[in-house]
């Protein structure tokens, strides 16, 4: 299935969780990444990322789309290349 993951988190977390969403997803934009995940590689990335986070204040998004469809994404504005200006 394809995967879209978006995070808000504290700031002494974001390394972290940057670090374990670069593991599993292509990283598009500051707390944005995508890409194809199993039903298996889903599971093992959601218990990495609840071990890096705080439930109670970090808010993490992650929309999945059914396997064979593919998401048609626009790109407004100047592109963006991958950041690598993140602690």
């Amino acid at each position: 299935m394809y995967v879209i993951v978006v995070y808000d988190t504290a700031v002494e977390r974001n390394p972290k969780i940057l670090r374990t969403c670069r593991q599993h997803l292509h990283h598009v934009q500051r707390s944005v990444f995508e890409g194809e995940l199993s039903e298996a590689q889903l599971r093992r990335f959601r218990h990495a990322v609840e071990a890096v986070t705080d439930s109670s204040y970090d808010n993490i998004l992650v929309y999945t789309l059914p396997p064979g469809t593919n998401p048609h994404r626009q790109e407004w504005g100047r592109p963006q290349t991958a950041p690598t200006d993140i602690l």
